[in-house]
């Protein structure tokens, strides 16, 4: 895909590093804002000019952020290509530790403009970051024996590779624990025990993931499987969607082309997506456990909790900014390529369920709880068979996938020698077996996939 670049509150362009300097103020506004990004190697017009890129040149910029904007934070840097040329990509979130400063200066991005917050306005910022979130606050009686080392050194690597994350994965734990900003008044933070803990729950009972396997379509007794995650959140992840894939099928799918796919009934990136919003995102002073449901016809991700102020149900069907519960976990997972902080995750799982062709998530609360459902597709080829259908429905059902949309003529064009009493027979079946649904009035009727 071809991006077209033009300069905004959330795009800044530079036509080479030699504009280092201006674009970290850009940098410093976005952290003090909603984020953006900064391209060098791309006019003020958006013509894509290239540059040379080496691994010398990417640090060159983390440096540069490193030792310049306090407080310290990892953006997201890469080389990119656009029309054959190399240019560079600097991600930036919300800071979650606001106001940043560049040399002691704070800025803000006004549309193309870099602005000083004027001191009324620092002021204010200050006093709305003086609210510690939960999972900054100290965790009574962790001591640094209670912390993994190892998973601590194998997470410094995981975020050196995929953030460029600028710490040496030999220093020592509680050095790691204080860049990473873990450790407040030299105690550890209720994150860093969540994250890096050997036993979180000796500190939060309700710091675990409780994934079921029902039988049938209610979330009733007897399980076919039920397992509980506890260990550190990181781990929780990969546990639980493990759990998931091991009880859900491969099955084959009609794709509209001449092969058929086999594939899980759900998208796995989807299911991984709602699983880590759901152990980065949750509330954990709430007293219960997320739950993953796993029924015939379903699978519904319950986190703890409501959405985080301001969002909505109708927000994550649209574009909307990343919101933090919890900051810390937020910032690691983001190190770590679990989450991009950018609002996108939900939007994500729509597009993948429907690249899947399943129906997309469903989000609702439900007793307070924020959940998420994945919905199975129909049209595999074993459902086909159960319904009774002829091959030439079957036919129908795979222009349609490729297609979207058949009318009586396409129909006929489809399966020669068949009379318009049979077409009409054929698609009311069809409907009656709840696989289409009919579109228009008479001779411009049209059929669609329900």
């Amino acid at each position: 895909m071809i991006l077209k670049f033009k300069e905004s509150d959330a795009t800044e362009l530079k036509k080479s590093l030699s504009q280092l300097d201006d674009a970290l103020k850009s940098v410093c506004g976005f952290l003090n804002y909603k984020g953006g990004v900064v391209y060098f190697g791309v006019g003020d017009d958006g013509e894509v000019i290239g540059l040379q890129v080496s691994d010398k040149t990417l640090r060159k910029i983390s440096q540069q952020v490193h030792s310049r904007i306090k407080p310290e934070f990892t953006p997201e840097i890469k080389e990119v290509k656009e029309k054959g040329k190399s240019i560079i990509q600097v991600k930036v979130p919300e800071g979650s530790n606001k106001p940043y400063f560049l040399n002691g200066i704070a800025y803000r991005k006004v549309g193309s403009e870099k602005r000083i917050i004027p001191p009324d306005e620092l002021k204010r910022i200050i006093l709305e970051q003086k609210k510690t979130r939960w999972d900054e606050e100290v965790c009574k009686g962790a001591t640094l024996k209670d912390i993994d080392d190892e998973k601590v050194k194998w997470f410094l690597r995981k975020a050196k590779f995929e953030r460029r994350l600028d710490i040496d994965p030999t220093i020592s734990v509680k050095d790691a624990l204080k860049r990473l900003e873990l450790i407040r008044n030299n105690k550890l933070t209720n994150a860093a025990v969540l994250l890096f803990g050997k036993n979180p729950q000796r500190f939060f009972l309700q710091s675990e993931v409780r994934c079921a396997r029902f039988k049938g379509t209610k979330p009733v007794k007897p399980f076919i499987d039920m397992k509980v995650f506890s260990g550190n959140i990181i781990d929780q992840v990969d546990k639980s969607l493990s759990f998931v894939l091991e009880h859900i099928s491969m099955k084959v799918y009609l794709t509209g082309k001449p092969e058929r796919e086999e594939k899980y009934e759900y998208p796995a990136d989807a299911i991984r997506e709602a699983i880590i919003n759901a152990v980065c995102h949750r509330d954990y002073e709430t007293s219960t456990n997320i739950q993953i449901r796993i029924f015939d016809d379903r699978i519904e991700v319950w986190s703890c909790g409501s959405l985080p102020e301001p969002l909505t149900l109708e927000d994550l069907r649209k574009k909307h900014r990343s919101i933090l519960r919890n900051p810390l976990i937020g910032k690691c997972f983001f190190l770590m390529k679990f989450i991009e902080q950018w609002g996108t995750g939900t939007n994500d799982m729509i597009d993948m369920c429907l690249d899947w062709d399943i129906p997309e998530p469903l989000f609702e609360y439900v007793t307070c709880d924020f959940v998420i459902t994945f919905r199975k597709s129909k049209l595999t080829e074993e459902y086909l068979e159960k319904l009774g259908l002829n091959e030439r429905q079957k036919k129908a059902v795979e222009y349609l996938l490729k297609h979207k949309k058949i009318t009586n003529r396409e129909y006929r064009q489809l399966n020669s020698n068949i009379t318009d009493r049979t077409v009409l027979n054929d698609l009311n079946e069809l409907i009656s077996k709840d696989i289409v649904i009919a579109k228009g009035e008479r001779k411009f009727r049209y059929y669609i996939l329900r």
